[in-house]
C-alpha cells in the first residue's frame, strides 16, 4: 500500500479521530509536507510503505531541515507516527525514520521591546481586517500564554464581571485563571460587541461558508508576518516570542 493510501486510512482511524482538533490539523499539515517531498525523483507519498529505505528517509529529512530544523523535527515526528500506525496495521514491518537522527534546535531567546509591542498593536487595531490578529498578540503578551491557545480562545472562558479569564493550556493541559487589565478589558468589550454572536474571541474576520473560524496554524503566521512588516518590525520577531517577552518582563520586575 502506498504511503498516501496509508495516510488516508490513518485519517479515518480511531487513533486520529481521538486527537484534539488542533493536533489533527497539525498532523495533516506535517504529513502533507512529508508525503509531497520528492527524493531522487520519487515522491514519498507514492512509495509503497514496505519499500521506503532509511536512505530515502534521511534524504527527505535533510530537505526539511533546509527549510528549518524545528519544522523538520515536527514533520519527522509526525511521519514516524504514521509508520507506527502502518506497522500496527501490518502494512509494513519497519519504520525507516527511527534510524534518522534529529538535529538539535537552538532555543530561541528573542524578546520584543515595549516599543515593538506598541507598534504592532497600534498597526493592528487601526484596521478591522487585522484587529483580531492584534488581539491574539495582545492576549498572548498580557497573559504570557501561547499564541495557539489564544487563537482558539472562546467567549465562555472570559468572565467580564470579575475581569478574569480561565485558560485550558493545550501543551500541559493545565487550567490557569488570570486577571484582565484595563486596556485589554476595553478591547475585549469592543470585541464582544462585534464578535460575541459566535464562539471564538478572535476568529478570522471574514466568514467561510457562513461560519467564523479560527486562524489556522498555517495562515496565522503568514498574516502576522504581513502585519509586522506593515508595522516596520524586524524579521527576527515572531508572535510566539510574545509569551517569552511577557515572562521575561515579569522576572525582570521580580514578580
Amino acid at each position: 500500500m502506498k504511503l498516501n493510501q496509508i495516510a488516508d486510512e490513518y485519517y479515518l482511524s480511531h487513533d486520529y479521530k481521538n486527537l484534539r482538533q488542533e493536533t489533527k490539523a497539525h498532523y495533516k499539515y506535517c504529513l502533507g509536507n512529508a508525503l509531497a517531498t520528492s527524493v531522487d525523483g520519487v515522491v514519498i507519498g507514492e512509495v509503497d510503505g514496505t519499500k521506503l529505505s532509511t536512505k530515502q528517509a534521511k534524504l527527505s529529512y535533510d530537505q526539511w531541515c533546509d527549510r528549518g530544523i524545528s519544522g523538520a523535527n515536527h514533520i519527522m515526528a509526525t511521519i514516524r507516527i504514521l509508520f507506527n500506525y502502518a506497522m500496527r496495521m501490518e502494512h509494513c514491518v519497519i519504520n525507516p525514520y527511527v534510524a534518522v537522527r534529529r538535529r538539535p534546535t537552538q532555543p530561541r531567546k528573542v524578546v520584543w521591546s515595549r516599543e515593538d509591542v506598541t507598534k504592532l498593536l497600534d498597526t493592528a487595531y487601526k484596521d478591522f481586517s487585522t484587529r483580531n490578529i492584534g488581539l491574539i498578540a495582545h492576549m498572548a503578551y498580557e497573559w504570557c500564554q501561547r499564541v495557539g491557545d489564544m487563537r482558539l480562545l472562546t467567549w465562555d472562558a472570559i468572565n467580564f464581571e470579575q475581569k478574569r479569564v480561565i485558560i485550558q493550556q493545550s501543551k500541559r493541559n493545565a487550567q490557569v485563571e488570570l486577571p484582565i487589565d484595563d486596556a485589554l478589558y476595553d478591547m475585549l468589550i469592543q470585541q464582544e460587541q462585534d464578535f460575541g454572536f459566535q464562539p471564538y474571541v478572535a476568529p478570522r474576520p471574514v466568514p467561510r461558508s457562513g461560519e467564523y473560524r479560527p486562524y489556522t496554524l498555517q495562515k496565522l503566521p503568514l498574516h502576522a508576518r504581513k502585519l509586522m512588516d506593515d508595522a516596520g518590525l524586524s524579521k527576527e520577531l515572531r508572535l510566539s516570542d510574545l509569551r517569552r517577552t511577557g515572562v521575561t518582563e515579569m522576572v525582570d520586575a521580580e514578580v
